[in-house]
Parts: C-alpha cells; sequence; structure tokens
C-alpha cells in the first residue's frame, strides 16, 4: 500500500468538503480516515478542510495552516463534541512538546464561533494534549 494517496470513502456525505479528493499523506492519516470513515460515532469528518490563519512571530506576516482532521464525535454520553487533530509518528522530527506548543499557539490567534467552546485536542504519538480553546 502507497504511503500517499487518495481516500474513497464508504461513506462521502458524512465527509465536509470534497469527497471525491481526499489526500493522505501517511498510512496513520490514512488509517484515521478510516476510522471517521466507518465509526458510527463520528457524525461528519473533514481532511485539511480548515484553515486557522495565524501572524507568523518570525516574519509578521499572516499565514494559514491547516489541521489534518476536523470531526464532529457523539461522545457515550450523548454529548456532540467538535475537534482538531493532528496525526504524527510516533518519532517526529521535532519534539513533541515543540509541535504542541507551535500547533497551541496558532490556534489561540484563531476565532471562530463554531470551534471557539469546544476542545482542540492534538495526539503526538503515545502523548495526548488535550486544552479548551477561550
Amino acid at each position: 500500500m502507497a504511503y500517499k494517496g487518495k481516500y474513497q470513502p464508504s461513506f462521502p456525505e458524512k465527509y465536509k468538503g470534497d469527497p471525491t479528493n481526499i489526500i493522505y499523506r501517511s498510512l496513520w492519516e490514512r488509517k484515521f480516515m478510516v476510522y471517521c470513515d466507518k465509526n458510527e460515532n463520528v457524525l461528519e469528518w473533514g481532511s485539511e478542510e480548515i484553515a486557522l490563519p495565524y501572524r507568523s512571530p518570525v516574519d509578521g506576516r499572516m499565514h494559514r495552516y491547516f489541521p489534518d482532521f476536523y470531526i464532529k464525535v457523539k461522545e457515550s454520553n450523548g454529548n456532540i463534541k467538535k475537534y482538531l487533530i493532528e496525526v504524527k509518528p510516533k518519532k517526529p522530527k521535532d519534539k513533541p512538546k515543540d509541535i504542541f506548543v507551535r500547533f497551541m499557539n496558532m490556534l489561540k490567534i484563531w476565532q471562530s464561533g463554531n470551534l471557539q467552546k469546544n476542545f482542540v485536542k492534538t495526539e503526538i504519538g503515545n502523548l495526548r494534549y488535550s486544552q479548551k480553546m477561550n
């Protein structure tokens, strides 16, 4: 199986975006796509469909960051939650804490009525971080 390719969802109505153009860049991303597509508790999902604008502290210019996934899930208690998820290998090039800090700094800048009060979750290998957005 290729490390990069196009994913064809079994339930395209759950996908938020163009279901004919879903690209995975690793087998981890593909596995997560299959999970989102086939899990009945995942109500909707998208891959790199949300752009988070942020001002870079390095060059002072506006940039856009695209989290790997957006999912809307029905939890076991019946609550509906929305998450932004990053999929990274167990041995990333950057230290997990550095990736998390950079990701959260970008999210703090971003404002959205839909996700602003929900939890943002990023998973890096076996490490999991969650932080409620203000």
